[in-house]
């Protein structure tokens, strides 16, 4: 198992399959790109497969979600995921993509183990799009999430980051358009994580606001659950139900009391938090040879060393080096 001094236990692996991404993402990175991983520093498919193998028969892993950067653009995705999907114990396997280029992918995800999928969302305006990502991409998002839902990697999850005087005054919107077409839509709280560190707490939308901004169209009653686990996500019914939205309150409200992740970076770092300072050299020791006892004492110990929270909440919080794209969502 993968347990910490606070008695967390980590099921829930996040993979990232490449710092590279498609869009430009203003939360993100800069207009022009970072600099990008080179091959070599990459894990390849087979070792992130004896990776994910190691995790899920050996530590007890149970999820595991694929992500980025942007992971369509990893050239063996397809295999990786029916690789892990062959794993026995057979993880729950999800993917978190901005959508470009899912239309043309969701069967082949489907057939190769994918149960559902999480695409980012933050308009529905196209040239409000185009201002947040710095591409003219809008509808090729809108035929991924149709294709997904046509795939049935269901439930079809929306992401959205509400921006202050770009997008929050599409909150409703959203989330009525979600609700018509059957996605199960999240706002999450713009988080720390942008390579340029231009994150300003005071210019953040907050969980609160998210809210107050639903409630003028909406009745939000709370879910009816006794325990939300280790689930991010508050979630509320839309109008009675059955409809529901959900609110990550990752700054105001974090969850890090029940957190039950562990994250594998692009060129084979765990990290034990998204917002640690410092990570621990999987790739290193898998090529110069180590066995599956000693990647597994690696990483129990790197879980082990896991802090009770981020400190996101706090004024004094500094975030982390290594931006968004490098770490995996």
């Amino acid at each position: 198992m993968l347990l910490d001094t606070y008695g967390r236990q980590a099921v829930d692996l996040r993979v990232s399959l490449t710092d590279r991404c498609n869009l430009r993402c203003t939360y993100c990175m800069p207009e022009e790109g970072l600099n990008w991983l080179g091959k070599p520093e990459l894990l390849t498919d087979e070792e992130i497969v004896r990776l994910v193998a190691l995790a899920v028969g050996t530590l007890g892993v149970r999820e595991v979600r694929f992500t980025g950067g942007e992971p369509l653009l990893r050239p063996g995705l397809v295999a990786i995921i029916a690789a892990c999907a062959a794993l026995e114990p057979r993880p729950e396997i999800s993917l978190t993509t901005n959508g470009i280029g899912l239309a043309r992918i969701a069967p082949a995800l489907r057939d190769a183990g994918v149960d559902r999928v999480n695409v980012s969302l933050d308009t529905l305006d196209p040239d409000t799009f185009a201002r947040l990502t710095r591409r003219k991409r809008h509808q090729d998002v809108l035929d991924g999430l149709a294709a997904a839902e046509a795939a049935g990697l269901r439930p079809v999850k929306l992401n959205a980051v509400l921006m202050r005087g770009v997008n929050d005054h599409e909150a409703a919107d959203l989330l009525a358009w979600a609700i018509e077409h059957r996605y199960q839509l999240r706002f999450i709280e713009q988080m720390p994580l942008d390579a340029q560190h231009g994150w300003d707490r005071t210019q953040m939308v907050t969980a609160e606001q998210i809210l107050e901004l639903l409630r003028a169209r909406f009745a939000l009653t709370p879910e009816p659950s006794a325990d939300r686990g280790a689930a991010p996500a508050e979630r509320w019914l839309v109008d009675g139900g059955p409809a529901t939205v959900g609110v990550i309150a990752s700054v105001t409200r974090p969850f890090c009391r029940a957190c039950d992740r562990t994250r594998l970076t692009a060129d084979g770092q765990v990290r034990n938090c998204l917002f640690a300072t410092g990570e621990t050299d999987l790739r290193g020791a898998l090529r110069s040879g180590a066995d599956d006892a000693e990647l597994a004492a690696l990483w129990r110990a790197a879980m082990w060393g896991k802090k009770a929270g981020a400190g996101i909440d706090q004024p004094e919080f500094h975030q982390p080096e290594r931006p968004m794209s490098a770490i995996g969502g």
